[in-house]
């Protein structure tokens, strides 16, 4: 999988299919999106690539935001490996990009710089300054920029709508097994190892601190269904 964090791509991954989006925790609806541009990817035999922003836009806005993400950069990089992205596209979303209008987005970067044969998002998605571009936009400038649109309904489980808000709060709320479920996975964090204060010593096993940071913080007593952590020293 081959990583880019910059929009200069080069020749070999430009007429693919591209899927654009936050994509925090790569859930069940993401994998839809993902599943739909790797059937039209396959069928033109051209790459499947993902266009993602960090840190998430909403978090730049709101620098006070904090324990909000499901997953880190990291673990973004993994999942999408997982489910067999041939590469990424890294935006770092700063002053400069959030004053990039939405004509100006599908214009420069997505035309002039990947050159999609398609072109991939919920139906929800919003992009531009002030949030102004959304599917009728691209839809617009499908034909002219010559990318096909796919505009992904969305997963629904139980009948709700599946995304990474109502898994937020599932987590929050303390329903981890059904956040799971959406997730498609066991909800796990990685970060470093800190000091805590030594009470697996009385308790007679080893524990391991992880000082969190901007991860959604599950109610504390339902702790036990955590079956992985994941964690890195540094």
């Amino acid at each position: 999988m081959k990583i880019f964090n910059h929009i200069n791509i080069v020749k070999k991954y430009k007429n693919s299919a591209l899927a654009i989006g936050n994509f925090d925790g790569v859930h069940k609806g993401h994998q839809k999106v993902f599943r739909e541009s790797k059937k039209f990817s396959r069928k033109q035999n051209i790459k499947f690539g993902v266009l993602t922003f960090s840190p998430l836009p909403v978090m730049f806005f709101n620098k006070n935001l904090k324990n909000y993400r499901l997953a880190s950069e990291d673990q973004k990089l993994i999942f999408f490996k997982k489910n067999k992205v041939d590469f990424i596209i890294r935006i770092v979303f700063n002053k400069n990009f959030s004053e990039v209008t939405a004509e100006n987005f599908i214009k420069n970067i997505i035309y002039k710089k990947i050159n999609p044969k398609l072109l991939a998002v919920s139906n929800n998605f919003k992009f531009g300054k002030n949030r102004q571009g959304n599917i009728s936009l691209l839809n617009k400038f499908s034909k002219p920029y010559n990318y096909k649109l796919l505009n992904v309904n969305p997963f629904k489980y139980s009948g709700i709508v599946v995304s990474s808000t109502r898994i937020r709060k599932l987590l929050e709320n303390g329903n981890v097994e059904l956040a799971n479920k959406l997730l498609s996975r066991t909800w796990s964090i990685d970060g470093n190892v800190i000091t805590g204060k030594k009470v697996g010593r009385k308790l007679g096993y080893r524990t391991c601190n992880i000082k969190i940071i901007n991860y959604v913080i599950p109610k504390w007593h339902l702790h036990k269904y955590f079956k992985a952590l994941w964690y890195t020293t540094r």
